[in-house]
């Protein structure tokens, strides 16, 4: 189940506010005076932090994707993008070793940032990828061994920054709420892995939490617990 391909422009006003939107919730971490790897996440084991880091690796990404066009058909949309990927409840590969090593990569890195350094990284290199995603001439780019429509590409990345900024303010007291449209692009993938919508009446934070394992399930819901996570 494919979603229909977004408005380019629609999209990269999405991608502007969500960046801007972690760049406001890090800086006020930091103004409160514990810093960043004081406050925990939504990511089991990462502070505001490590979370940052990976948070700025994905907009290093977006750089270096949206000047790499397609050599070939895409063969990913904003949905099947997060297919296969760690954390999906029916996914065949079980190893973690990936996902502990880039762990243990992104715990050390960030422990090198002085203070202030990383957020002030993350704010500069978010908004160059805005403008390259303004700016990409390219119909189709490749990142991840992959080629994707340069819209749905930059779905992807809404999508990711949107699950990680509900992650950065899980204990953050009054801290702005997630993009209204992100949460619904999230929606979007969630019902395309799914094949259906949410079989539950739940609102766009809600099924996001619950449909990337933030949140338990509870009662008739764990009718869901082979298909969840949907992804992670």
């Amino acid at each position: 189940m494919s979603a229909p391909a977004p408005d380019r422009r629609a999209v990269v006003d999405a991608l502007r506010r969500c960046y801007a939107a972690i760049t406001e919730v890090t800086e006020h971490i930091e103004g409160a005076g514990g810093g960043l790897a004081g406050v925990g996440t939504g990511c089991a084991g990462w502070h505001a932090g490590d979370l940052l880091f990976h948070q700025l690796c994905d907009a290093r990404r977006a750089l270096v994707a949206l000047n790499t066009p397609g050599d070939r058909a895409p063969d990913r949309d904003a949905v099947t993008y997060w297919l296969g990927f760690p954390g999906r409840a029916d996914t065949t590969d079980t190893s973690d070793t990936t996902d502990d090593e880039h762990a243990r990569f992104v715990r050390a890195v960030t422990a090198a940032y002085p203070p202030g350094a990383l957020v002030a990284e993350w704010r500069a290199t978010a908004a160059a990828a805005v403008v390259a995603a303004q700016r990409c001439p390219h119909p189709a780019v490749g990142t991840q061994g992959h080629v994707l429509t340069t819209t749905d590409f930059l779905d992807t990345l809404v999508v990711e920054a949107t699950v990680h900024h509900l992650d950065l303010t899980a204990e953050v007291p009054d801290a702005p709420a997630a993009d209204p449209d992100g949460l619904r692009r999230v929606r979007r993938v969630l019902d395309g892995l799914l094949g259906h919508p949410a079989p539950f009446d739940w609102d766009d934070r809600t099924y996001a939490l619950k449909g990337t394992g933030r949140l338990p399930l509870t009662g008739a819901e764990t009718a869901l617990a082979d298909r969840f996570p949907l992804f992670g």
